[in-house]
């Protein structure tokens, strides 16, 4: 009965085998990894609402499987001889999902409140030295600076992607979610069906002209095969791996790790790696507060901090690893290093380290979405380890779209705010200096957490800068040695998730996100 009483609440009973035989058909039905909440996926730099606006909105450029930006909006570009201006000619036939035309307005609109809130966006603006739209379907970029990476900014895959949507929308303040989803992408949402927590539901973009290109990551063609996508929220895991058993839903982006074996065996369903490169997770630090304001503090609890502990939670042997390092481990440059011997030496270390910072028992909050398995479990064994510090912990536990409200709050922790958070990113969001907000140490304008750190931003800045491959790999090294001396996250892990879908449903690519088009039914 508690079974049947969630899927109703999901709006998953079927209604009758003429439903379960025609329009389910055409319908897919995902469950993503948290619940649909704030939609604006500018405003709102979390993989639900990037797997959002994937289906609504579209992006100038895109990245293909290798983290190379390949057209999508654009038909092509040209750079002037300087490297300073950069002349971007937008596709024919594109329309936003209100019948009006997508022109160069919009897109600069656009980049312009998404450069507000992303942190390459920040580095990209700064280098700009004029937005431009001369005609319908031209967009020009001048520049103060060539800045060769300006394609990797427009075509970054998360945390945010350069979504362009209408003009009207894109003049919404950038510290204020938009209220309505008009794209130009390949599905249309439904604004009359959207249950925040629970449901999303979105019909096919008929207008909508893909690419020629076979789909690959979020480049290619967007073929759309469905009539109807439902993005539905089971907070069971277990009944929610029930439900892909019985077909009442169609694809779980991460099912619980101590049930991929169990679906693996089960009839009519396969699972995969979801993103071959992984995701690093860390445990963040509140550098505007004590005790973590403290760097002696966050460095003594990153030695007592055992990965193993973490991984174990959410990560089946032999899919992940640990990763003692400022960038994910096994790309291009990234520096690991020596991992703290552990054990009780350093959880002393780490005792005397609170001592020496002046905590005295004071509460610390941790903030932990009960509701996002791959977050949640590494939020607990953090809670462990605090209380064996002597830590007095508060573990603040709701669901995901709370979390992120409450960790956008700079206030003490006594006064709604918090100390720790646990998460996680995709190892492509993260892989270099400019697309990392979590390497950022710009105080303020920092991501949730606010690191200070003049050594790791000026490093950052060289590395943009770099006139050639040997200047960047010095900033590169440099940038390491700063983030993990200031230590503005320790990290818990890399790890590949598995993703479990019906064994009929084909087309299924991988990436740091989950992409809802290229899929067939058989």
């Amino acid at each position: 009965m508690r079974r049947r009483q969630v899927l109703q609440g999901a709006g998953l009973v079927l209604a009758g085998p003429a439903l379960a035989q025609g329009s389910r058909a055409r319908s897919l039905r995902f469950m993503p990894q948290a619940a649909p909440a704030v939609l604006d996926p500018i405003f709102n730099p979390t993989t639900i609402a990037t797997t959002h606006g994937y289906c609504v909105f579209d992006t100038l450029y895109g990245c293909d499987s290798a983290l190379r930006p390949r057209p999508q909006m654009a038909a092509g570009h040209e750079v002037s001889a300087d490297g300073l201006a950069w002349t971007i000619r937008l596709r024919e036939g594109l329309r936003f999902h209100d019948g009006e035309p997508v022109r160069a307005r919009d897109c600069i609109a656009s980049l312009r409140r998404w450069a507000v809130r992303d942190g390459f966006g920040q580095v990209l603006a700064a280098a700009v030295a004029e937005w431009a739209a001369p005609d319908d379907r031209t967009l020009l970029i001048r520049l103060h600076r060539p800045f060769p990476a300006l394609l990797d900014a427009l075509a970054k895959p998360a945390a945010s992607p350069a979504f362009i949507m209408p003009e009207r929308l894109a003049a919404t303040p950038a510290d204020k979610p938009i209220t309505e989803m008009v794209g130009s992408g390949p599905w249309r949402f439904l604004a009359d069906e959207f249950s925040q927590g629970a449901k999303a539901a979105y019909v096919r973009n008929e207008a909508y002209v893909p690419r020629d290109e076979p789909a690959e990551a979020a480049s290619g063609g967007k073929r759309v095969h469905f009539d109807r996508l439902e993005l539905i929220w089971i907070p069971d895991g277990g009944t929610a791996a029930a439900a892909l058993r019985t077909g009442e839903i169609d694809w779980i982006e991460y099912p619980l790790p101590d049930l991929v074996p169990v679906l693996d065996r089960a009839p009519g369903v396969t699972t995969q790696i979801y993103d071959p490169n992984g995701f690093l997770g860390f445990l963040r630090f509140n550098h505007l507060h004590a005790p973590f304001n403290d760097v002696r503090v966050r460095r003594a609890v990153r030695e007592a901090m055992a990965q193993a502990d973490y991984m174990a939670a959410v990560a089946l042997p032999g899919d992940w690893r640990e990763c003692h390092a400022v960038f994910p481990c096994g790309l291009p440059q990234v520096r690991e290093f020596p991992a703290a011997l552990g054990g009780e030496p350093a959880m002393e270390r780490a005792r005397a380290a609170l001592r020496e910072a002046g905590y005295r028992g004071e509460r610390v909050a941790l903030v932990n979405p009960s509701d996002f398995p791959a977050v949640t479990q590494q939020g607990r064994v953090t809670a462990d380890l605090m209380r064996r510090l002597g830590v007095t912990i508060e573990l603040v536990e709701s669901d995901w779209a709370t979390i992120i409200a409450r960790r956008a709050n700079k206030a003490p922790p006594e006064a709604g705010g918090w100390s720790l958070h646990n998460t996680n990113f995709p190892a492509a969001a993260i892989a270099n200096p400019a697309v990392s907000p979590i390497i950022r140490g710009h105080g303020e304008r920092a991501w949730f957490g606010w690191p200070t750190d003049a050594a790791s931003e000026a490093a950052v800045q060289s590395w943009i800068g770099a006139a050639d491959a040997r200047a960047q790999a010095t900033a590169m090294a440099e940038l390491q040695a700063a983030a993990w001396e200031s230590v503005p996250f320790a990290p818990t892990g890399l790890f590949r998730l598995r993703t479990a879908f019906r064994r009929e449903l084909t087309g299924v690519l991988q990436g740091p996100n989950p992409f809802l088009w290229n899929l067939r039914r058989g």
